[in-house]
């Protein structure tokens, strides 16, 4: 069990960090204590913001020997609730935002090593100055950060062809719970010293230990052709992945699938936003190709694209001429969250099922809710290419929203996942557990994979001081 921090404590953090690292101002600590949805609202002893590693494991050291819980934070754009404190006011915040140096990029092996604070977009930013990429990218990324992408293996846009955050992460350095630095920064081909520390402390959300840095894996930069395309369903847009998968291969990079629905939402409430057809489609896929040529990779757009439309796949479609238009599709795709966060209370769920059967489960699952739900309202958009689903689900029109919520929610969320499970696929496909699906893994998770986290878990962290009430309790 953890305890409340003492004064003696929370005096001892304050002389070690100073002013710049430690903070119990209530105004101060307020916007890091609510999640970025809103669901989650919690309250912490102090904020600490450590500068260096060192100053992580002596948070660490001294918060262990009194069994004082410590919640990690990065940009706090989670949506599963994973980096907020609970209502207790007994744990302390440790955020992340100051270790945001971009320790170097080596242009030759492609490899860059960013501190935990490090925002994406800058991130980004700073490989294109030497002529790389970072292959992983989402809606938040002017506020995500580098520890909370590892820490949730992060999955995005690109997954369909470079993988998630797991994939791209070439090595980590983190304060582990007994206040020892792991330093597994060194970008090894090949290392069979047993376990992966690596690999498990990447998605395991702050409960294992906390990541101060990471050694990424970088990619040159390339040309793009993005294209916005009208069709009628989304087995339609199966088989049109399946063409081009076969056809363009490896340079496929970006297929995500939108209902006009959301689309719809986007235009009304996000500004400087328009829709990308003269004709409203039922469904749209944003895809992108990266290579080499542009001019090659439009070629084959074209190609492939004039194809389906003879063939009556797909109905219409704009290609972006620059830049500035293929930005604009994107923003589009981007701002769903917002816009459906805009339209009222919904249940998010991000789940993944089998590639192949992602149609079906976004087909049967609205029929299966409103025989049990009347009037629920489901909408799924997504990364087709990778079966990823976020799927909302809304309540009836002209009722109490967040009163059904309150009494249907959990049964309604049971209902989704029970499906996902029964087409083999997963309850969380990129945004973590968090607190808000702790209890539907332990129930509908395999025994076995929960025994083993847990004693992961208890192997590591056996007073239980990291993040507790996370993942897995």
């Amino acid at each position: 069990m953890t305890r409340p921090p003492s004064a003696s404590l929370l005096a001892a953090l304050r002389d070690r960090l100073g002013a710049k690292g430690y903070s119990d101002d209530p105004d101060a600590m307020a916007p890091w204590l609510t999640d970025w949805r809103g669901k989650y609202h919690g309250r912490a002893a102090a904020m600490l913001s450590p500068g260096t590693i060192e100053e992580v494991a002596a948070i660490v050291r001294l918060c262990r020997k009194d069994k004082v819980a410590l919640v990690p934070q990065g940009g706090n754009s989670g949506m599963v609730g994973g980096a907020t404190p609970d209502a207790s006011g007994d744990q302390l915040l440790v955020s992340l935002r100051r270790m945001n140096r971009i320790r170097h990029i080596d242009e030759a092996a492609q490899l860059a090593v960013a501190e935990a604070g490090v925002v994406l977009e800058n991130f980004h930013n700073a490989a294109l100055d030497h002529r790389l990429r970072f292959p992983l990218t989402l809606g938040g990324k002017g506020s995500a950060t580098i520890g909370g992408l590892v820490s949730t293996n992060a999955g995005g846009t690109q997954v369909l062809r470079h993988g998630t955050m797991r994939a791209l992460v070439a090595g980590v350095e983190a304060v582990l719970p007994d206040g020892s630095i792991f330093d597994g920064l060194a970008a090894l081909k090949k290392d069979n010293r047993g376990y992966d520390l690596r690999h498990l402390l990447c998605g395991a959300e702050g409960t294992l230990g906390i990541v101060t840095a990471a050694c990424l894996r970088l990619v040159p930069t390339a040309a793009r052709c993005t294209a916005w395309v009208g069709l009628e369903t989304p087995e339609a847009a199966l088989r049109l992945l399946h063409r081009l998968d076969a056809a363009i291969g490896r340079e496929l990079e970006g297929f995500e699938l939108i209902p006009h629905a959301c689309l719809d939402a986007v235009l009304r409430h996000i500004p400087q936003t328009r829709a990308p057809l003269g004709v409203a489609q039922p469904w749209y896929v944003l895809l992108e190709l990266a290579g080499e040529s542009d001019r090659k990779l439009l070629e084959q757009l074209e190609e492939q694209l004039a194809a389906a439309l003879q063939a009556r796949l797909i109905g219409d479609v704009v290609i972006a001429k620059n830049d500035s238009e293929s930005d604009a599709f994107w923003r589009l795709r981007d701002s769903i969250s917002e816009a459906e966060r805009a339209e009222g209370p919904a249940l998010q769920h991000d789940v993944s099922v089998p590639v192949e059967q992602m149609p079906a489960f976004i087909a049967e699952n609205p029929r299966r809710l409103s025989r049990a739900f009347p009037g629920a309202r489901a909408l799924s958009f997504g990364h087709l290419g990778d079966g990823n689903v976020h799927h909302h689900v809304q309540p009836p029109i002209g009722i109490d929203g967040a009163g059904w919520l309150a009494e249907y929610g959990a049964a309604v969320s049971g209902l989704v996942y029970s499906h996902v499970l029964e087409l083999g696929g997963s309850i969380s496909a990129e945004h973590g557990i968090g607190q808000m699906k702790r209890d539907i893994l332990a129930e509908l998770d395999s025994p076995a994979r929960l025994a083993a986290l847990r004693a992961v878990k208890t192997g590591l962290d056996p007073a239980g001081i990291f993040n507790p009430g996370k993942l897995i309790g």
